[in-house]
C-alpha cells in the first residue's frame, strides 16, 4: 500500500507542477507577445464584423491553474503524510532498540554482579564495539560507575548493584 501512495504522491506532484508550469508559460507569453488579430470570414453583402482579438493562452492559462493546483496540493498532502508516518516508524523502531539494549544492558549487570566489559556488551548486544562502548560511557556516566583498565587495556565497568 504504502508503494501505491508513494507512486500517488509522486504522480499528482508531478502532474501538478506540469500544469502549473503550463499555466505560468502561457502567463508569460501573453505578457510579453502582441495579440493574435483574427479577421472573421466576410459574407457578400453583409458588413464585416470588426476584427477581434483571439487570445488562445487565455485556456491553458486557466486549465493549467484548475489542474495543476489540486494536483500539487494532494500529492502535497499525500507526500507529507508519508513523511510523518516514515518519521513515526522510526521513532517507533528506535525506542523497540533502546529498550532491548536497556533490556540486556541490566540483564547483564545482573549476571555479572555489576561487572561489564565492551566486548562481553558488545556480543550479547551485536553492536559494534565502537557503539557498545559508547553506550556503556554514557551509562556509566549516568550510574556513576567505576573503571578498571587490565594490563592488556581493556576497559571494564563496575556498577554498584
Amino acid at each position: 500500500m504504502k508503494t501505491a501512495e508513494k507512486l500517488a504522491a509522486g504522480w499528482l506532484l508531478t502532474l501538478g507542477f506540469m500544469f502549473l508550469t503550463l499555466s505560468v508559460s502561457a502567463a508569460f507569453e501573453k505578457t510579453t507577445k502582441p495579440p493574435i488579430i483574427v479577421y472573421p470570414p466576410v459574407d457578400e453583402g453583409f458588413e464585416s464584423p470588426p476584427p477581434y482579438l483571439y487570445e488562445e493562452n487565455e485556456d491553458t492559462l486557466v486549465g493549467g491553474l484548475i489542474f495543476g493546483v489540486p494536483s500539487a496540493i494532494l500529492g502535497g498532502w499525500l507526500a507529507l503524510g508519508l513523511y510523518r508516518e516514515s518519521r513515526q516508524e522510526r521513532k517507533v523502531i528506535n525506542q523497540q532498540v533502546s529498550d532491548r539494549l536497556q533490556s540486556q544492558f541490566y540483564q547483564m549487570l545482573q549476571e555479572n554482579q555489576g561487572r561489564v566489559t565492551v566486548l562481553g556488551f558488545a556480543m550479547q548486544s551485536q553492536l559494534p564495539a565502537a557503539v557498545a562502548r559508547q553506550y556503556l560511557d554514557e551509562k556509566a556516566k549516568e550510574f556513576n560507575a567505576n573503571f578498571k583498565v587490565n594490563e592488556e587495556g581493556a576497559v571494564s565497568y563496575h556498577f554498584d548493584v
